[in-house]
């Protein structure tokens, strides 16, 4: 009787973990990524935006959205996030010509993170516009 009663206690406090209550991040975004493509400087202000939803049952807060490094300026919602809600977090890259893989860490009070840590990365290529020099000249073929 003792080992049913123990055995019944183990199940009952392992099933309350696995049902968090809480509140939840889950992202629009497939993987959590985002990508630019092939982009020019000119064409292309750098803003991408990372929409999300709160599924979970208890006001959703960002604390803090960091990058890794300064080319890559986050803004995070002041305010919490309501469950049902939506939110998102811009992100603007200062678009330097050359690959983009970045990553911007979002700490939350997110349930389903462990830690409420949740990586965003951007991807793509900024490249260089190629001008048309319309004063050089150009390359004929010879008379014949």
């Amino acid at each position: 009787m003792k080992r049913l009663i123990l055995l019944l206690a183990v199940v009952i406090v392992n099933a309350s973990a696995f049902a968090q209550s809480g509140a939840k991040i889950e992202f629009k975004a497939e993987d959590n990524t985002i990508d630019y493509g092939k982009v020019t400087k000119e064409a292309d202000s750098g803003v991408r935006t990372f929409e999300f939803k709160n599924t979970g049952d208890a006001p959703l807060i960002i604390t803090n959205v960091q990058s890794t490094c300064g080319c890559t300026v986050p803004t995070k919602p002041t305010e919490p996030i309501m469950p049902g809600k939506t939110g998102k977090i811009d992100v603007k890259y200062n678009m330097n010509p050359g690959p983009i893989r970045k990553t911007i860490t979002v700490e939350s009070n997110a349930v389903n993170y462990e830690g409420g840590r949740i990586p965003l990365k951007i991807k793509g290529e900024v490249i260089v516009k190629q001008e048309v020099n319309l004063l050089e000249k150009k390359k004929s073929v010879p008379n014949q």
